[in-house]
C-alpha cells in the first residue's frame, strides 16, 4: 500500500505537469503572433485541410460502374461548391457529408 507521502508526491507531480502543459501554449503565444510562418500557415491551411479531406474521401474509390460512384462524386462537387460559396470549412464538410450519407443510403446503383 502506498504511503500518504508517496500519494501526495504523485498528485503534486501530476498537478505540476498538467498545469505546465496547459500554460505552455499561452507562454509561446506572443512570439507565434509575430511569426511570418504562422501568418502563412493561417492563410494556406484551410485549403490544405480541404484537399486532405477530399483525397481521404476518394481513397476507397475504385474503378466501378459510374452509377456506383455517383454519391461520392456528387458529394465531392457539393463540398467544393459550398466551400467556394461560403469559404467556411465547417459548412462545406458538414453539408457534403450529409449529402453523401443521404445519397449512399438511398442511391441504388443498378
Amino acid at each position: 500500500m502506498p504511503t500518504p507521502l508517496y500519494l501526495a508526491a504523485a498528485v503534486a507531480v501530476s498537478t505540476a505537469i498538467t498545469w505546465g502543459l496547459r500554460a505552455l501554449p499561452f507562454a509561446v503565444l506572443g512570439p507565434l503572433r509575430r511569426s511570418s510562418v504562422t501568418r502563412f500557415l493561417a492563410l494556406q491551411m484551410p485549403t490544405g485541410i480541404m484537399l486532405i479531406l477530399a483525397l481521404y474521401t476518394l481513397r476507397d474509390l475504385r474503378p466501378t460502374p459510374w452509377t456506383a460512384m455517383v454519391p461520392t462524386v456528387v458529394a465531392l462537387a457539393a463540398a467544393v461548391g459550398l466551400h467556394l460559396k461560403t469559404r467556411n470549412a465547417v459548412i462545406s464538410v458538414l453539408g457534403a457529408t450529409a449529402l453523401h450519407v443521404l445519397l449512399s443510403t438511398f442511391w441504388h446503383a443498378g
